[in-house]
């Protein structure tokens, strides 16, 4: 899982080729914390498939607002620079966010 900063963003994500899972997480976000552990292991499964990378809203929060993650916590697919999939707050459970995966895979 890599660890994603505002200033590598745009090269690990937006220009990246193939697919990449984006878990966007705060640092007081209990949710976020909750879902964490669920990602990691679905990068485990998938990770050969899909580029799995996690960015701390905490310390990037312009480049969160501009990605339009207004709420947490958010994973996202990106394919070519574009937003292909995302579970949003509530949506994202452990069941949903591995089907997203399966499904973009």
């Amino acid at each position: 899982m890599l660890e994603l900063t505002k200033e590598t963003f745009e090269e690990e994500v937006l220009k990246a080729e193939g697919k990449v899972l984006v878990d966007f997480y705060g640092d007081g976000c209990v949710p976020c914390q909750a879902l964490m552990p669920h990602v990691h292991e679905l990068a485990e499964q998938y990770g050969d498939k899909i580029k799995f990378c996690a960015l701390n809203t905490t310390k990037a929060r312009r480049l969160a607002i501009a990605q339009k993650v207004l709420g947490l916590p958010v994973i996202a697919i990106y394919e070519n620079g574009a937003q292909i999939a995302s579970c949003v707050k509530e949506e994202a459970t452990p069941e949903a966010v591995k089907a997203m995966v399966e499904a973009n895979i």
